[in-house]
């Protein structure tokens, strides 16, 4: 294996295979790696082997050697448990985000390494920049494609050992290449939420693993309106799967999730697609991740994205003592949820970003088990 420049991650979709085909293009030697992060649980919803499939077929069009992987115990104790852990806190997590760090650019940069390369590529959309000895992470050319957001926790090492082909393309690029190529994947549909749930009901999924609970849903005056099966199966802002019909008194309007009462397994919710209990002024996070090594400063300003797709609005961040972070924004921003990550940019430069603790959206005086953060100092 001493002869492969490049490990191509061939996920069995259009953009590892472009990917793939635009490093060929290059004149680089290259072998595509094929790896299994989930084993199949019996409900038919498990696509590894369509997935590994299509894999084998674009390395056979492509003549290069394909290798196979199963990383899906390194992916239940290292994303899975986490996953679940804070569903049943009642926050939000984003797995995408801990497999890229964790499988992606930890077990699979290192299977490459040990196959000989030298470094990885990948579908992803993003792009690398060395700069005076430092690797830099950037937005992609295609901001609609782009998928910084998600690999805001890669560091020197994964970065500078990772290519992505991608970084400059728009997707309707990369699907004619594709077709160009004859390639089985030009087709074939995007991938969409939690790779290990696939297409069935999340709620059905969670409840394998955390127990069903009945609780009350009420409104912001604490009116009892309706049932659910556990709070952890919502996330604020959420409106689908309330399942709340025409209630007396109310207007026939939709509900929102605003709030959940953990401790008391409530979950609020109200009407208003105005209403304030979603907005937040400033945040709170956990440890945070600096792809540089280090932060900019111990408080600077830059923009800041608090789920994947949303416009970067400018605030101002300020480094704790213990790197934890408190963030200011210059506007309002709706539903930012605990669990979910809060990414940094200055620019096109993607800094890094961390776990959001809590955020100081109104809370419904009714309600005590307000998570607040301290004051901004």
């Amino acid at each position: 294996m001493s002869n492969i420049d490049t490990i191509v991650g061939l996920s069995g979709g259009v953009d590892s295979s472009v990917a793939a085909i635009r490093l060929l293009e290059q004149g680089e030697r290259i072998a595509g790696l094929f790896m299994q992060n989930w084993e199949d649980d019996g409900s038919g919803e498990c696509r590894a082997e369509d997935d590994r499939r299509d894999a084998v077929a674009v390395a056979a069009k492509l003549g290069i050697p394909i290798h196979f992987r199963n990383f899906a115990g390194e992916y239940w104790s290292g994303v899975f448990e986490h996953f679940l852990a804070e569903y049943a806190r009642g926050r939000t997590p984003n797995p995408d985000i801990l497999c890229n760090r964790e499988i992606k650019f930890k077990h699979f940069l290192d299977a490459a390494l040990d196959l000989g390369a030298s470094r990885i590529a990948t579908g992803h959309y993003a792009r690398v920049r060395e700069r005076n000895g430092r690797f830099e992470l950037l937005r992609a050319v295609d901001d609609s494609k782009d998928q910084s957001y998600f690999l805001h926790q890669l560091g020197q090492t994964a970065l500078s050992a990772t290519v992505f082909p991608l970084g400059d393309l728009h997707k309707t690029q990369v699907r004619a290449m594709a077709t160009q190529a004859g390639l089985v994947t030009a087709d074939k549909k995007d991938s969409t939420g939690i790779c290990f749930i696939g297409e069935r009901d999340f709620r059905t999924f969670l409840a394998q693993y955390l127990p069903v609970r009945e609780g009350e849903m009420r409104t912001p005056d604490g009116t009892r309106i309706g049932t659910h099966q556990g709070v952890f199966f919502y996330t604020l802002g959420q409106r689908e799967g309330l399942h709340i019909g025409g209630v007396r008194g109310y207007a026939q309007a939709p509900w929102f999730v605003i709030g959940k009462d953990v401790p008391t397994n409530t979950l609020i919710v109200d009407q208003l697609l105005t209403t304030p209990y979603l907005d937040s002024h400033r945040t709170r996070t956990e440890l945070a991740h600096w792809i540089a090594g280090k932060p900019p400063a111990s408080a600077f300003r830059c923009q800041a994205q608090t789920r994947y797709r949303q416009q970067p609005d400018a605030c101002a961040v300020t480094v704790r003592d213990d790197g934890t972070l408190d963030v200011r924004f210059d506007n309002p921003q709706r539903a930012v949820t605990p669990g979910q990550s809060l990414v940094l940019y200055d620019g096109e430069i993607c800094l890094g970003g961390a776990v959001i603790e809590s955020t100081d959206a109104q809370w419904p005086m009714q309600w005590p088990h307000a998570p607040q953060p301290e004051p901004l100092t």
